[in-house]
């Protein structure tokens, strides 16, 4: 495989191990599948920087019921800084909306984490 081919499987492989982290109720596990020092900006949450507060963000989340989240949609592009960046719909079960903008990068341990992650709620259900 070429490297760009490398470079996109682990992303891929990083985008489910967080959503099975999501499913099986994990926010330490969710948390681990960003960079030290990401920022996530969840619409119309707020905006939160660093694994203990996106890892807090989704425990908040699991909390209130939150679960089954799945993607449609879904589309990669290489992006300019390095990494793939992914955009697409999601849905759980009590709410749907978007994926702006997530930046995965691979990291020194040859993981792909989100150093960047954007998403919007659109709706209950």
């Amino acid at each position: 495989m070429n490297t760009h081919t490398t470079q996109l499987a682990l992303c891929k492989a990083g985008i489910s191990a967080w959503q099975q982290a999501f499913n099986r109720q994990d926010a330490q596990a969710c948390a681990q599948q960003y960079t030290e020092h990401a920022t996530m900006k969840a619409s119309p949450f707020g905006e939160f920087t660093g694994r203990e507060q996106i890892a807090q963000f989704w425990q908040d989340i699991m909390d209130q019921g939150f679960h089954s989240v799945d993607y449609s949609d879904v589309d990669w592009q290489p992006s300019p800084e390095g990494g793939y960046i992914l955009t697409s719909k999601w849905t759980m079960n009590k709410a749907y909306g978007v994926v702006h903008k997530e930046h995965w990068v691979i990291e020194a341990d040859g993981h792909a984490r989100l150093i960047y992650d954007e998403f919007e709620v659109l709706g209950e259900k």
